[in-house]
């Protein structure tokens, strides 16, 4: 019973965000900075905006956290866990490639999802597309207080 309360939770929260943030890039204001060579060479990463954060009321000790996370054309993220967190990914806009380590990487499309199971390692999540930029939904079931992402140690 809980574990449909909460896909159809995480449906809503998909319907509500894909209606309320949209699926267009952002626009640059005509004062934006122009990025030096070292800045224009350097991999884009990906950024993320929280939509809600609620402790789960019969769940001691868990929280839900909804996030949009923004992939900019040719954006890669930096290898990474989410910690103890259950992760449901859904693609708003865009195309994403992704993989967990172990498992072959997939490529996901606008409508499509995929969940991370706690203590998963991510080893891949990119932008496939150089010139449009994707979106996701990102639902995490976590610890409260934990973070929600933590990036590999760079080599």
């Amino acid at each position: 019973m809980i574990g449909v309360r909460i896909a159809g939770g995480l449906l809503a929260v998909a319907a509500l965000s894909a209606a309320t943030t949209g699926c267009s890039a952002p626009e640059q204001p005509a004062h934006a900075q122009t990025l030096t060579a070292a800045e224009a060479t350097q991999q884009p990463s990906e950024t993320l905006e929280p939509l809600l954060q609620q402790a789960l009321p019969n769940v001691e000790g868990k929280t839900f956290t909804s996030a949009v996370v923004d992939f900019p054309p040719g954006a890669r993220a930096k290898p990474h866990r989410h910690g103890t967190a259950f992760v449901y990914a859904y693609v708003l806009h865009g195309t994403v490639r992704s993989g967990l380590e172990g498992e072959s990487v997939r490529t996901y499309h606008q409508g499509q999802n995929w969940v991370e199971k706690p203590g998963a390692h991510h080893v891949l999540t990119e932008n496939t597309s150089r010139t449009e930029p994707a979106r996701l939904l990102v639902v995490f079931v976590s610890d409260t207080g934990a973070p929600l992402k933590t990036d590999d140690p760079q080599p």
